[in-house]
């Protein structure tokens, strides 16, 4: 989750309709191929789901987010350790066999991301393995162009507070801060929603910063029909998600 997110996470409301970021991340799980006996981190862990796949592989797991009340429901549901941290600044006291991240770094803003991966080296042994996906290039740009477009016309400007970086962008940052990419994707993952509605409000709040919340629900309902003839198809909403998938080795 993002950093300083302690008042902007719910994780019931996360967890009951917003399942499938966890549930999309068993993927990139499989990719990390967590093995017995390996030390893994898991950044921007939200509610724990995918720290416990990793310690079911028999791994020790330790899951990370910014965001108290989700390490607060972490802690409630599952037995492992859960820190309350900053991806951008945190620190270890023995290095990890892994890191994991899903769904999480693109809420860093583009002038920290060094200082993550930056972080991520400092917390890898030498050989240790980085495997991470995040919205990549273009990542529900007609959602954000429609927002915006909805937004211009009450006089609102609104920037995107995502980071979507494109393979070679996030690859040469991943080569400065002393990785080897050993493998890195992007990939078209349009997404079921339980709501256009639903999802901006979990997720689009940053966005949406300038807009004041008695002026938001006719602004939704506006985004809502600028797009329902390319994203809402047989009673279901369908993000058009893209998704940056890579794995580094320290």
């Amino acid at each position: 989750m993002p950093p300083d997110a302690d008042d902007a996470w719910n994780p019931a409301a996360y967890d009951d309709d917003h399942a499938f970021v966890y549930e999309y991340g068993e993927r990139v799980v499989d990719l990390l191929d967590p093995a017995p006996g390996e030390r893994i981190l898991d950044i921007g862990c939200g509610t724990g789901h995918l720290t416990d796949r990793i310690a079911s592989a028999g791994a020790e797991a330790v899951g990370l987010d910014a965001s108290a009340a989700m390490i607060e429901r972490a802690r409630e549901t599952y037995p492992h350790r859960f820190v309350h941290a900053d991806a951008r600044t945190f620190a270890v006291d023995e290095p990890f066999d892994a890191i994991f991240s899903n769904a999480a770094l693109h809420w860093i803003a583009e002038s920290d991301q060094d200082a993550v991966l930056d972080s991520v080296s400092r917390a890898l042994r030498p050989g240790g393995r980085f495997v991470a996906e995040l919205g990549g290039t273009g990542n529900v740009a007609a959602i954000v162009d429609a927002v915006r477009a909805a937004a211009a016309d009450r006089g609102y400007a609104l920037e995107s507070p995502w980071y979507f970086p494109s393979v070679g962008e996030y690859a040469t940052r991943l080569e400065a801060a002393g990785f080897e990419v050993r493998y890195a994707t992007l990939f078209d993952r349009p997404t079921e929603l339980d709501g256009l509605a639903s999802w901006l409000d979990a997720f689009g709040d940053d966005l949406l910063t300038p807009v004041p919340d008695a002026e938001r629900p006719a602004l939704v309902a506006d985004v809502e029909d600028r797009l329902r003839d390319d994203l809402f198809v047989d009673g279901t909403w369908t993000a058009d998600y893209r998704r940056l998938r890579v794995v580094a080795e320290k």
